[in-house]
């Protein structure tokens, strides 16, 4: 009798804390996966993406290697890798890994649009608009992201001698009638 009474009062606790307070599962709340039981394990790349959602860029690679450990190395996983290390400033590791991801599979767009990211981080500007392309093609143009990424890195393409960066550094002197003479600026 006892035990049925510990039980009632262990699932009331739990529906009363279950409609408290601002938690819940909305479309805009983060939650973590339910505990796992009788042996069953949480996928490693679910915990990372919510965790990556959150902001929780160091705690996600960590699940990404967990789920690499139980998975191995899908494609799936090594973008997701490529992707943390990508939020997590590790443009040379990150590239590694999203340039092996679309070596296991050649049609994995968030693996391409990821690494095209990358190569503009590293000023790789030509290289990330076929890698660009490559992503919108496979996507079927349906991703504004991909589209946005490739019109960018064109439009960079395009203007890459005129870039602010190349042209600040110099100023125009006029020397008389019609002659100009370029001054370095400190």
């Amino acid at each position: 009798m006892r035990r049925a009474h510990r039980w009632l009062a262990v699932l009331g606790l739990a529906a009363l804390a279950g409609g408290c307070g601002e938690g819940g599962t909305g479309p805009d709340r983060l939650f973590a996966p339910e505990v796992a039981r009788d042996g069953e394990s949480v996928d490693g790349l679910t915990v990372g993406h919510r965790l990556m959602a959150a902001g929780e860029h160091e705690l996600a690679l960590k699940a990404y290697l967990r789920a690499a450990a139980r998975q191995g190395t899908t494609v799936d996983v090594l973008s997701a890798l490529g992707s943390a290390n990508l939020e997590l400033g590790r443009l040379g590791q990150a590239e590694r890994l999203l340039r092996r991801a679309v070596e296991v599979d050649e049609t994995f767009v968030p693996a391409w649009n990821n690494l095209g990211v990358v190569l503009m981080e590293r000023g790789e500007t030509g290289e990330a608009a076929r890698v660009f392309r490559r992503a919108f093609a496979l996507d079927s143009g349906r991703s504004t992201r991909i589209r946005e990424n490739l019109t960018l890195a064109l439009a960079k393409l395009e203007n890459r001698a005129y870039s602010s960066e190349n042209n600040s550094d110099f100023a125009l002197v006029r020397r008389g009638t019609g002659e100009y003479l370029i001054l370095s600026e400190p």
